[in-house]
């Protein structure tokens, strides 16, 4: 490997801004970050360069920031959910329960501005289903997205420009996102992987709704700033002043979200928002990996959600002045944010706790923190100026205004900074218990067996580990190669059938039965040709049919352990088999396929596994709702305790 994961890449790191008064400052339109000098007193000429580069760019692009008037509101903190998330969707019941979601994300984290609703990744080529088709298929979507933003919160959907290999829609991609944004009404689109989205599908945005936003998962393009109002600040390396987000400082009222997927600390990434007046993306199951916040890093953002709320107009105001009023040591840096002649200071201690000045400024009055609501120390000094402070633990983060009024008193936003870790738990297993080897079965005999799982790694994992801890941007031959998991399971004697359950079985079982599923989209059970392998089903209808059998599903290491004796056979055409093997951590539910398919999606590491695969090679399948779980590509055969 020629790279270290957990250093940025030098893509990541800050740009230094030359300071000579006859540097060209052309370069500073690619940078993430404006690196800020270390020493204090080459601030002022720092300012004076980023100002005059500004000014040189706008000049340059003929910039009007017209689209941004068609822009409503701020949106500082979005949340990127996976659809399928159990504190959004209710699986048993099969309905959404947004404001239970919405209830939750109160609490933790003083409420969302935004939510991506992510569908399709890492599920998507399962079979030949495309990237809207996961969208349209979920009926009650426009309901969904009309109950966050009626509670306020502007909804996105993602476009994932390398779905190539699924099949093909009749339209360009860029009319259909437009027109999945207009049956759905949402406020925006993600763009999965890109930079921008310009050209044809912002053309496309436009005629549905003025305002629509595009939101890229990178460093957006200095051009495209001026038609994109939001971007990710994803895998952003700052300087160790605190330095300047380009895509802010060119303008003030575009929104980034700073995110580092990986990291169990998030407090780097929420100094440099406070700093910058940005926001952050919540993203707590990534792709069904658990990197929940932890209680520290909630209690920072309830508390800078407080000052957004109330002060937005400050954070989008032209009259910015980075690494303002600073008392000449210590490592409390403060921007300061003026609106309507009223001054606030934006503050961060970067350093350990701290009690004494945080600024230095000529204005007179009582000053207070409205993080906490108490009253600063202001202390005169001999050359006229005022120095403004008191305690600020390490980390802290204050917010500084000049008021006569009475301030809401809070605590000092703290916590545990520890992750707040999760456990995968497996579902139990029924007991299926049959004194003799059932018709269609063959006997395994009971005994340990060091098994050897062989698996793709995705960003998805393969159980309830995290597959990156605290890494950067995840790149190969760390990201999508082979690898291999040990695990020494004790089986007692079971029975497994040797071909899969059909459609002319699960037909009799319905005859029988008169079985409904909760949802019972895409639910063909038993309408395919009668000797072929029974596919549109998830696990509660694969569970259904065995029990009505006296039977259960195999385990995944049952389903190993038979097919590498040679004991399974498979039907034609070839499908995945569900396996007993359900887990979940409380955010997201998953099971263990087997045995492969005949579909394999091409043109797209991020596409699911498919084709034929051997005995030892598992695959991880998040399970969705509204019965998108049920594929022609996915069956089942049955198992029992002997």
């Amino acid at each position: 490997m020629s790279f270290n994961p957990y250093v940025p890449r030098p893509i990541d790191l800050p740009t230094d801004v030359p300071l000579s008064q006859h540097a060209s400052l052309v370069d500073l339109d690619e940078a993430k970050i404006f690196a800020a000098p270390d020493d204090p007193a080459d601030w002022p000429a720092w300012r004076a360069r980023l100002a005059a580069w500004r000014a040189d760019a706008r000049a340059r692009l003929g910039y009007t920031g017209a689209h941004y008037d068609e822009v409503a509101g701020d949106c500082f903190t979005v949340c990127l959910a996976w659809l399928w998330d159990e504190t959004l969707y209710d699986h048993d019941r099969g309905v959404f329960t947004v404001d239970a979601f919405l209830d939750a994300a109160g609490r933790d984290f003083g409420g969302f501005d935004g939510v991506v609703l992510w569908h399709a990744y890492p599920v998507i080529g399962l079979d030949d289903r495309n990237q809207f088709d996961w969208y349209r298929d979920v009926p009650e979507l426009p309901e969904v997205v009309r109950a966050f933003q009626d509670r306020g919160v502007r909804v996105f959907v993602d476009y994932n420009p390398w779905d190539t290999g699924t099949r093909r829609s009749p339209g360009t991609d860029a009319a259909e996102v437009a027109e999945l944004a207009a049956k759905l009404g949402v406020d925006g689109v993600f763009l999965d992987t890109l930079k921008e989205g310009a050209g044809a599908l912002r053309a496309a945005l436009d005629e549905v709704r003025p305002g629509l936003v595009l939101e890229g998962e990178s460093r957006v393009p200095l051009a495209r700033i001026e038609d994109h109002a939001m971007s990710w600040a994803q895998w952003f390396a700052d300087s160790t002043v605190p330095g300047v987000l380009r895509a802010k400082y060119f303008e003030r009222r575009h929104m980034l979200h700073h995110t580092r997927r990986w990291h169990r600390d998030h407090l780097d990434e929420l100094h440099s928002a406070w700093l910058n007046g940005v926001g952050v993306l919540v993203w707590e199951s990534v792709f069904g990996v658990w990197v929940g916040w932890n209680a520290r890093d909630r209690a920072v953002l309830r508390a800078m959600r407080r000052v957004q709320a109330s002060h937005a107009a400050w954070l989008r105001s032209e009259d910015w002045e980075p690494l303002a009023d600073h008392p000449g040591t210590g490592q409390v840096y403060a921007s300061r944010w003026t609106h309507d002649d009223a001054p606030l200071w934006t503050v961060v201690n970067r350093g350990g706790d701290h009690d004494g000045p945080w600024l230095v400024t000529s204005r007179p009055g009582r000053y207070v923190d409205l993080v906490t609501g108490a009253p600063l120390t202001v202390t005169a000094l001999d050359d006229g100026r005022f120095a403004v402070g008191g305690p600020l633990p390490a980390g802290a983060i204050a917010a500084v205004v000049v008021t006569s009024s009475s301030v809401e008193r809070h605590e000092q936003p703290t916590g545990d900074p520890s992750f707040p870790a999760r456990v995968a738990v497996r579902t139990r297993t029924p007991w299926a218990l049959r004194s003799e080897v059932p018709a269609g079965l063959v006997a395994v005999s009971s005994g340990v067996h060091d098994l050897v799982v062989r698996h793709r790694v995705r960003e998805t994992g393969l159980y309830g580990e995290t597959p990156y801890v605290d890494e950067w941007k995840p790149l190969p031959p760390r990201l999508h190669h082979l690898a291999t998991l040990q695990r020494t399971v004790r089986l007692g004697r079971f029975a497994i059938a040797t071909h899969e359950v059909t459609h002319g079985e699960y037909a009799e079982f319905l005859r029988a039965t008169g079985y409904a599923p909760v949802r019972a989209e895409r639910f063909t059970a038993g309408q395919g040709p009668a000797d072929a392998p029974v596919t549109g089903v998830d696990l509660a209808d694969a569970r259904a049919y065995a029990a009505w059998a006296g039977l259960r599903l195999p385990t995944e290491d049952e389903w190993q352990v038979a097919a590498s004796a040679g004991l399974l056979e498979r039907r034609e055409p070839l499908v995945w088999n569900l396996t007993e093997s359900e887990h979940t951590d409380g955010r997201t539910r998953f099971v263990i396929l087997k045995g492969g398919a005949a579909y394999q999606a091409q043109g797209s590491d991020w596409y699911f596994d498919g084709g034929p695969q051997p005995a030892d090679v598992s695959v991880k399948l998040l399970l969705t709702g509204a019965g998108l779980t049920r594929s022609d590509q996915v069956g089942f055969r049955c198992a029992a305790d002997l």
